[in-house]
């Protein structure tokens, strides 16, 4: 536990401030913290580091977040291109190297997307409103601290017995409720939309969002028979470990188009 609070200590000191500073700082962060991410989930798939499916798809989510930069050096649509010579690269690679199966690229493709869309998503909702940011941040932290204190409280019905054991609907509803109300206040004080009970109902919907996140990188986790993503973070496993309920959100704020 001692290590777990360290850790997370450490990581706010140094990534609050880059938080506040924003633009090319941040988006360097996301770039090296998606990379990271990518790695994980190569090295579940068993495959070396130095790969060609390794280095081209690095490459690509790296390349995803830092689109904002490379741009004005390259046609519209920078992602789907990415994403387009990710897919294309490797099927020819299938070809040449047999052993290297299509499900085993489509996964690579998926998480390349998933979390390169996440991590530029985080960027993009820093220049689009830091107030907002910081409350989708207050809204997964609660949900999550809630869900584990409600959870081990009161929670007696699984949640998703098959994916994640510990969870139970109690401590799932214990964790929005509680995020609620923070929402509730903050809003007050850092009005979102025009109507407050929309912006509170946005926040809701953000919570069971983050939630299922969380059980998609279970359910990842649970398939590829791993405890943790990584070890990175003393205490808390990975990069995907720590960020998994933002990355299903920061996915969702980006394909309705707020970002």
């Amino acid at each position: 536990m001692l290590k777990r609070v360290a850790t997370a200590v450490i990581a706010l000191i140094l990534f609050i401030p880059i938080l506040f500073i924003g633009g090319w700082p941040l988006l360097i962060l996301m770039g090296v913290l998606a990379l990271l991410g990518q790695i994980e989930f190569i090295q579940m798939n068993k495959l070396g580091l130095y790969s060609f499916p390794a280095l081209l798809s690095g490459l690509a989510v790296f390349s995803m977040v830092l689109s904002p930069i490379l741009a004005p050096l390259i046609e519209s649509n920078i992602m789907l291109k990415i994403v387009s010579l990710l897919a294309v690269s490797l099927l020819i690679y299938s070809v040449k190297y047999p052993d290297f199966k299509v499900t085993q690229l489509s996964s690579i493709v998926l998480m390349t997307v998933y979390i390169g869309v996440a991590f530029y998503s985080f960027a993009a909702l820093r220049v689009y409103s830091l107030t907002f940011l910081m409350l989708v941040l207050l809204v997964i932290w609660s949900t999550d601290s809630g869900a584990y204190l409600i959870g081990r409280k009161i929670g007696k019905t699984k949640l998703a017995p098959k994916i994640s054991p510990n969870k139970t609907i109690e401590g799932s509803i214990g964790g929005t409720v509680v995020s609620t109300v923070i929402s509730a206040v903050y809003l007050i004080y850092f009005p979102l939309f025009e109507s407050y009970l929309l912006s509170l109902l946005f926040m809701v919907v953000i919570s069971i969002a983050g939630q299922i996140g969380d059980l998609v990188e279970s359910k990842i986790k649970r398939e590829y028979n791993v405890k943790d993503s990584g070890n990175l973070l003393p205490g808390h496993g990975g990069i995907l470990d720590r960020f998994d309920s933002l990355l299903l959100v920061l996915n969702l704020l980006f394909i309705i188009g707020l970002l």
